[in-house]
Parts: C-alpha cells; structure tokens; sequence
C-alpha cells in the first residue's frame, strides 16, 4: 500500500469518526420533540402526495363509467 493510499485512508477514517451521524437527531432534540414529530409527518405526507400523484392520483380504474 502506498503512502498516499495510506494518507488518504488515514484521512477518511479521521472524518468519519469526527463527523457525527446523529446530528440532525441532537438538533431535533434541541427544538423540541414536537418539532420534529411534525416534521417528520409532514415529510411523510409530502412523499406520499408526490407518490399518489405519480400512480395516477389513486385513479384504480374500478370505477363506473
């Protein structure tokens, strides 16, 4: 293995234990659980929005004429 492989190795090992994962969940917490309870549910119901939307609207086709 190279030295610069090896650095570059070093390197990426050294953010990916600075780096935190769980940001976004500590600053959830610090605005409050309900804050991101609602943001969650809104992001779900976007998803969900843009998914029926993209199947046709939830047009089954078992409808009468």
């Amino acid at each position: 293995m190279s030295t610069s492989r090896l650095f570059s190795l070093f390197v990426l090992a050294m953010l990916a234990s600075t780096l935190t994962g769980c940001s976004l969940a500590g600053d959830l917490l610090k605005g409050g659980i309900w804050i991101g309870a609602i943001g969650v549910f809104l992001v779900v119901a976007l998803v969900w929005w843009l998914v029926s939307k993209m199947g046709g609207g939830g047009n089954s086709g078992t409808g009468t004429v």
